[in-house]
Parts: C-alpha cells; structure tokens; sequence
C-alpha cells in the first residue's frame, strides 16, 4: 500500500492562504471539483470519489484520528463507471456520509498542497507527504512541520478528523 504523512487544518480563507502556496510550489494550481461518498467499513475508510469529468476512483485508507501529522495507508482504484460502483457499494455497505468539495491542487516537492473549500463546511489545508516505499513516517513529519511553519499554520488550527466526520 501507498503511505503519506497527513496533516489537515482550518484556514480562515483558500484566498488568504494562496499567494504563500504558490511561492513554495513547483506545480499547480489545478483545480478538482470531487464528490466523495464514504461507505461503512469496519477496517479503515472506504470512499468513492467521482471527478467533474464522469470518471472516479475507490480509496481504502487507513489513519489515526489524531490532530498532527499523521501516517496514511491508501489503495486508489479508478473507474469509468462510478455512479454504479456507488449503487453496488450502497446496497451492500450502506452510505456512511456524503462530501462535496472544491480543491486547488498544489506540488512542493513531494508535498500534495490542498486547499480545500469544503461545502457546509468551509476552507481547509491538506498537506500529503508522499513516502517512499521503505522510508520512515519521521522524515514526512519533518517535512509537514517545516511546510506547516512556511505557511503559517499553527497547532491549534489542526483537525484531527476526515471532514465526513466534522459534519
């Protein structure tokens, strides 16, 4: 499974945050529209995630509920048929909520910098530190700290939580 060292944080706008994202970053912005629907899963989280293009992807994650950086485990498995995939999971999970969200997708390195507008909810960061294969959480943890002071994003404005959860 794919590993990366998370932190997510409640910023008071995606518009105040993104002239300091930009300056750090090599690549971006690309903007996603994503409708996440989480289903219920005893092992970790399961989502369907359906692009504005039609297209969509099934994540199994698991992580800690904890407000600093934490590690991730995740498997992304596209598909073309994503609204049937949605109905089958349905059927035989059941729907555990429904996130509806506008991204700003960013590169720093090996940093994915979101900036989040979430609906009914409002505007987050998301820092993903990807790893490599063999390496240890601490070097991401460095890493999210150190991008978290370049930002200015203090401890207390961390969420511990998915934002399915802070519905």
């Amino acid at each position: 499974m794919a590993r990366n060292i998370e932190i997510k944080a409640r910023i008071r706008s995606v518009e105040a945050l993104n002239p300091l994202v930009e300056a750090i970053a090599a690549e971006g912005a690309v903007e996603i529209v994503q409708d996440d629907t989480f289903f219920h899963c005893e092992n970790g989280r399961l989502k369907l995630r359906v692009f504005a293009s039609g297209d969509g992807e099934l994540i199994f994650y698991r992580r800690a509920n904890q407000s600093g950086p934490k590690e991730s485990f995740y498997v992304r498995t596209p598909t073309a048929s994503p609204d049937t995939l949605r109905e089958t999971l349905t059927l035989a999970y059941g729907q555990a909520g429904r996130v509806r969200k506008h991204r700003t997708l960013y590169l720093a390195g090996r940093t994915r910098v979101h900036l989040d507008r979430v609906e009914g909810l409002g505007d987050f960061l998301e820092l993903e530190v990807v790893l490599e294969e063999h390496e240890g959480a601490e070097a991401g943890v460095r890493e999210a700290h150190a991008l978290m002071a370049r930002l200015g994003v203090q401890e207390s404005q961390l969420v511990q939580a998915a934002y399915v959860d802070l519905f």
